[in-house]
């Protein structure tokens, strides 16, 4: 670390007194009701006093004449003001006002800040916390007490915290730190600021420290709000608090401020209260490595990142909503009692704390009140648990000890010339590498990121993670350069082990982990990727240690986390999705059980996630030679030579490479034929694939039976369909040809009769499936339900769902919204229906979903309609416009493919419109549609109906 003096106030221009004043009229969202000014004396001198600015809704709440359960105690960082927490104090007013619990909201103005008093003196950390203590006491604060920080906000609403315990009901954070390692350098514009000669021109003298920090938020502030924070520090006199704020970082030990920021930290072990960390991760100043040490200290708390945020959360994120929402889980329940003695009125509070969804809830539509499951389902579900649990499962390494004896084959790599693996050699080398892996200091609980294409090298670090307890974290290649950095920094791994493009990619953009390589490199080239150990290395090392007597840590248990999984990242960015042991395993066996991949299977694999399955199934398995970030480089001759290789009798495809193999089926000789004729089933999933592509596909393996699975990332294998399956599906009663609207008992105005999808077959045996209708607005809104021809969200339940998305509370949160109490349903985002036989149709994603003037209208179905035009070969159907008046555009590729954007032909249009059958105000024609990375066939309709609307506004004719 460069050495950096301890900063004093010396170093800063002479501060000038003034009084605290209120702030002036019209400054954007701040409500003149909520200022306030009080006189405050210091504990240590009751003769010397102090004026305070405080925002504060407790008035609003007075002539509401409701009683508030609890206070949300909020500080700012620097060099911002109260006016940060104005979204908060007009969010809990408005709850309030509509009968949700309220909550009285006090934002202060620390002193030298925003329209507080300007003492003249300098203020260290225990100074300011003390400060803060003299305020409430003045207020007569009462509990219970949420306190809620920001920046250096939040190191101080932390002392108060532990130093108010009797009080004290929960704590919030924005990003800030309450640790800074002396061996750790200081985040890089801190240390600009702090350096010689610049710490007063930076901070005091012009308003350059406070122009850096507007200049954070994502999106950028609009003129009226960088009015409001620039309001209390217009001259260099009113700056004096930045200034002193910025001084005050404890960088070395010597700092007079350094003891009491170590006693913050290490108090808030202790804080055993409800917690919620709301991060953005594009901070240059607090990073995710302060967040790592936030969750360490504080291991119960709720963490939300939200993707694309930074360090001016309060500005780029709904992050009042969020605390809310949080108040009412975590916080408001324990309070009713202390409540009820405060108010006489037990019933009005009774149903306060138990009002349906306020506004406060509407982070996203997925944020609505949680619905209560009918008697039947939770029947249901109790019955198919039995059977869930009665079913054998076993650790993924079980087969790796089994059959450690056997020079049969496991699996095979194709390149860069095939090369067979038997289970002797792969448990062999999996226990080398798990005790080479412990031996450099790998624990259980820490994360492993795994930078390696798939391979038998891949398979054997797998497992040795998951057998020594280690959390495997897999975010493929296919998300993309920019994915695969925000996955890898988001799941912070402590290791990282790669082969080389993968830790060239981690240095030049700064992935977190100790570096592991696959391959050695000369010592120079070692030395600038970080490398500090090779796969060869550990594998030496930990045979070392076995030999000496030393064995593998205790198995993991059935409940600890094993993988972090990324998400596609088809709609939106990446998420981390974690399994434990036992929901891996489970997965397996939803594999055993639907497809009877088992011992003697032989599985290739042209997605990488169910290679990885085949040791813990006991199937010999191989992935096919090709660029796994392209699937479409994949041919027929790779996939007959990979069945080859293995006599496989399962092979599993993804839609975008399924394509390409067929174009290219031309090129299989007799003896690809024969090796293709052995196959028993064949599967593709991870996105919509048409019955003629899946029969084209199916007439090169004639003898297998022909399947398309749906699932997701978060639950891998949820219903399963043949193509005699979708022939069937297709051939059955002819669907209705328009969407009518019907009441639902409670009310709500749903979709029935809905138009096409994708039919995806029943719910496979381990697995249930029911339906969230929509409602008039889109939302999905009913309750879970397996009424037949009923649009809405898609709701799976099953052992193998996965256990929560990492670090991700909000999403989590929606995610099971609506779930039978003590079990754990998935939200999938997809919207489809059940028809009579208990298939499930898909109709599109949830955020894709039309609200026009005449109602909800899903995707698929205009799309299906379209692409049997002989002039199209794929559309996509969005809308554009305001939710509620939303008009319907068609995005088509034609036959010929298009060299440009334009608009349809007159004809061609006309023919679209007649297809879809409903007014479609713009027909497009594009080169090729936006699909994701990974699949290369999920279209990406939000991102379409953004470039459309820009087309048809008057924007550039560009590609998508």
């Amino acid at each position: 670390m460069t050495e950096i003096r301890a900063t004093t106030a010396s170093r800063l221009p002479r501060a000038v007194p003034a009084v605290a004043t209120l702030p002036p009229s019209g400054l954007a969202g701040l409500n003149p009701e909520w200022s306030s000014l009080a006189e405050v004396a210091e504990s240590e001198n009751a003769a010397v006093t102090h004026g305070w600015h405080v925002l504060d809704n407790g008035p609003q709440l007075d002539a509401l004449g409701v009683i508030p359960v609890g206070t949300i105690l909020c500080v700012h960082g620097n060099p911002t003001w109260s006016y940060l927490w104005r979204g908060l104090l007009a969010s809990a007013t408005d709850a309030a006002a509509s009968g949700a619990p309220a909550w009285r909201v006090i934002a202060i103005d620390q002193l030298d800040m925003g329209f507080s008093e300007r003492t003249a003196g300098f203020r260290p950390l225990a100074r300011r916390v003390r400060d803060l203590g003299d305020l409430t006491d003045a207020l007569d604060l009462a509990g219970p007490v949420v306190t809620l920080g920001h920046d250096w906000g939040g190191v101080v609403s932390l002392g108060w915290a532990v130093d108010h315990p009797e009080l004290l009901a929960g704590v919030m954070l924005l990003n800030t730190a309450v640790h800074q390692p002396v061996n750790d350098a200081i985040p890089a514009p801190l240390r600009l600021a702090l350096g010689r000669g610049i710490l007063g021109p930076a901070t005091v003298a012009t308003p350059a420290f406070l122009a850096t920090t507007l200049a954070l938020a994502h999106p950028p502030l609009s003129s009226e709000v960088k009015r409001g924070y620039r309001a209390p520090y217009l001259t260099s006199a009113r700056r004096g608090g930045i200034g002193g704020f910025v001084a005050d970082i404890p960088v070395a030990l010597a700092h007079e401020s350094r003891p009491e920021l170590d006693r913050i930290a290490e108090a808030v072990r202790s804080l055993a209260v409800p917690t919620l960390l709301l991060w953005g991760p594009r901070d240059p100043i607090f990073s995710d490595r302060y967040l790592d040490d936030l969750v360490e200290r504080m291991p119960h708390a709720r963490v939300h990142r939200f993707e694309g945020a930074g360090h001016l959360l309060a500005e780029d994120a709904d992050y009042a909503a969020a605390a809310l929402l949080w108040l009412g889980d975590a916080v408001a329940p324990a309070l009713v009692s202390s409540s009820r003695s405060r108010n006489g009125d037990l019933g009005t509070l009774d149903q306060r704390m138990g009002a349906s969804p306020s506004p406060l809830t509407a982070v996203s539509g997925l944020l609505a009140g949680d619905a209560v499951a009918p008697a039947p389902l939770v029947e249901t579900v109790s019955a198919t648990r039995a059977a869930w649990e009665a079913a054998a499962t076993h650790p993924l390494w079980h087969y790796l000890d089994e059959l450690r004896g056997s020079d049969e084959t496991a699996l095979v790599d194709m390149l860069p010339t095939p090369r067979t693996v038997s289970w002797r050699l792969l448990s062999r080398r999996v226990r080398q590498i798990g005790a080479g892996l412990v031996h450099i200091g790998v624990r259980p609980g820490d994360r492993v990121s795994l930078l390696v294409p798939p391979s038998a090298d891949l398979t054997a670090v797998l497992y040795a993670c998951v057998r020594i307890g280690a959390i495997v974290v897999v975010a493929d290649a296919g998300l993309g350069l920019a994915g695969l950095t925000r996955a890898v920094r988001g799941a912070r791994p402590d290791f990282v082990i790669g082969a080389a493009p993968g830790l060239m990619a981690a240095r030049a953009l700064g992935w977190p982990g100790r570096k592991i390589s696959v391959a050695g490199f000369p010592a120079p080239m070692a030395r600038l990727l970080s490398v500090e150990h090779t796969l060869a290395e550990l594998i030496s090392l930990g045979q070392a240690r076995l030999s000496a007597g030393d064995d593998l840590p205790p198995e993991p248990a059935p409940s600890d986390p094993a993988a972090v999984l990324f998400t596609s990242g088809s709609t939106g960015p990446a998420k981390g999705v974690v399994y434990t042991h036992g929901q891996l395993s489970a997965v397996s066996n939803a594999l055993f059980l639907q497809y009877g991949v088992g011992v003697g299977t032989g599985l290739v694999a042209g997605f990488a996630p169910f290679a990885l399955l085949g040791p813990a199934l006991g199937a010999r398995s191989v992935t096919p030679d090709m660029d796994v970030t392209a699937p479409k480089t994949l041919t027929a001759s790779a996939v007959a030579a990979a069945v080859a290789a293995i006599d496989a009798t399962v092979v599993f495809l993804s839609p975008a490479a399924l394509v390409n193999v067929v174009a290219t089926a031309a090129a299989l000789t007799s003896d690809d034929h024969a090796a293709l004729a052995g196959v028993q089933r064949f599967l593709s999933a991870g996105a919509p694939i048409s019955e003629s592509l899946l029969a084209q596909a199916a007439a090169l393996m004639p003898q297998a039976t022909a399947h398309t699975p749906y699932g997701m990332t978060e639950g891998l294998l949820m219903a399963d369909i043949t193509l005699e399956g979708i022939r069937a599906a297709a051939g059955s009663a002819a669907r209705p040809q328009t969407a009518d609207a019907a009441v639902h008992e409670d009310g709500s105005v749903l979709l029935a009769n809905p138009v096409g999808g994708v039919c995806v077959g029943a719910s496979t045996q381990t697995t249930l499936i029911r339906i969230s209708a929509l409602d008039a607005s889109g939302a999905s809104v009913g309750e879970l339900s397996e009424q037949p021809d009923v649009t809405g969200e898609i709701v799976v339940s099953a052992p193998h769902v996965k256990d929560h998305y990492d670090r991700l509370w909000l999403t989590e949160r929606a995610s099971r919204r609506g779930a039978v109490p003590g079990e754990r349903w998935h939200r999938t985002g997809d919207v489809g229906h059940l028809d009579s036989a208990g298939r499930l149709w898909v109709e599109g994603r949830l955020p894709h979903v039309l609200v026009t003037a005449d109602g909800v209208v899903t995707p698929v179905g205009p799309e299906q309609r379209i692409e049997t035009l002989p002039e199209v070969s794929r559309a996509a159907f969005v809308g554009v416009g305001p939710i509620g008046t939303q008009q319907r555009v068609a995005v088509i590729e034609t036959v010929p493919p298009a060299r440009r954007v334009h608009r349809a032909s007159e004809p061609l249009a006309a023919a679209v419109r007649a297809m879809v059958g409903s007014p479609v105000a713009a027909v497009l024609v594009v080169p090729g549609l936006p699909t994701d990375i990974r699949h290369n066939s999920k279209i990406d309709r939000s991102r379409l109906s953004r470039w459309a609307t820009g087309i048809l506004s008057g924007g550039r004719w560009v590609k998508p």
